[in-house]
């Protein structure tokens, strides 16, 4: 342990980290709404309440893995201290305010992982990475959207072939009904994932402190604080990033909408289960372009799909970087 922080401080970094579960829940609301949105099967408003208790109640279904991950996995926990924690945070809420405000669907996970690693970095050096942990963190963070993709087509070409005799009318009011689970297990999917990787900043933070005796943890009290703040964060909405993942990338139909939901959902599911934090924003853009690309290539809009894939390499060293310069600001202060 560097630095013992009196309680003032303390409470302040883990409002910060869950400030930055809050900005998660506004910037990745669309996630969990923008496909069940642009089909009209649920107006924003509802749509959002929706997504916003599936979030909450998602730690009911999975363990805390991905929180272990982002707690030891990532950066070696001897390194971490509140000045790391901080870093990180600073450097994860900048690059989401920024996309937030551009209306680019980046990744939060990818934000904090690089926040932690630059923080990290900045303070001990290449030797501070966990590289296993981080390793298996960068190999999913390219497979999670490929993933998304290839279900989402498999599984449009299974409901296609199933529903080859049935009429449009008929698929689509199946699938407006059916719609309702898809969207419910995406949102799952996502709190359960997203929420953890708070989680897992604020167990670390106590456990640099001796607040968690000799071995990590992660506190009941820190696991319903972050899934409400990622609910209430979802609540408040992110209508900027909506309209890119529900209507800009492809045109969506209620049976397009669940495979992609569905697509994602299984991806996000095998993912917490394992332990990794991927990207929500990511493994749902990409389910998204797998139902546009099983219609017709030309369906996708790839200028679009290709600037999210550009914020998407960006973004783990550009929070690092404003991570690391959080660091050593702090630094030159004291």
């Amino acid at each position: 342990m560097d630095v013992m922080l009196g309680l003032p401080v303390l409470v302040g970094l883990i409002f910060a980290a869950l400030l930055f579960d809050f900005l998660n829940g506004l910037h990745d609301a669309a996630n969990s709404i923008a496909t069940i949105v642009s089909t009209r099967v649920l107006r924003p408003r509802y749509a959002v309440l929706w997504a916003a208790f599936f979030n909450f109640v998602a730690f009911l279904v999975f363990g805390l893995h991905v929180a272990n991950t982002i707690g030891t996995g990532i950066v070696e926990p001897s390194v971490i201290d509140p000045q790391v924690i901080f870093a990180a945070l600073v450097g994860a809420m900048a690059w989401n305010l920024i996309t937030w405000a551009l209306g680019i669907p980046s990744s939060s996970s990818h934000a904090l992982i690089g926040g932690l690693l630059g923080g990290g970095v900045a303070k001990a050096g290449l030797s501070a990475a966990v590289w296993s942990g981080l390793s298996k963190t960068l190999v999913a963070i390219v497979l999670s959207p490929l993933v998304g993709f290839l279900l989402a087509l498999v599984l449009v070409a299974v409901v296609s072939w199933l529903s080859a005799r049935s009429t449009p009318f008929a698929v689509d009011r199946t699938f407006r009904i059916l719609q309702f689970f898809s969207a419910s297990l995406y949102s799952l999917g996502h709190g359960g994932n997203d929420a953890q990787k708070t989680m897992g900043i604020i167990a670390v933070l106590l456990f640099s402190q001796g607040y968690l005796g000799s071995e990590f943890s992660v506190p009941f009290w820190v696991v319903l604080a972050c899934q409400a703040a990622m609910a209430l964060g979802t609540l408040m909405g992110g209508w900027r990033i909506v309209r890119t993942m529900g209507l800009r990338i492809t045109k969506l139909k209620p049976v397009q909408g669940f495979c992609a939901e569905t697509g994602g959902a299984a991806t996000l599911f095998v993912a917490t289960f394992l332990g990794v934090p991927v990207s929500t924003t990511h493994t749902i853009t990409g389910a998204i372009v797998g139902v546009g690309a099983a219609r017709r290539l030309s369906a996708v809009r790839w200028n679009v799909a290709s600037s999210i894939v550009y914020a998407w390499v960006i973004t783990i060293p550009a929070s690092a970087l404003v991570a690391a310069l959080a660091y050593w600001a702090v630094a030159f202060v004291k």
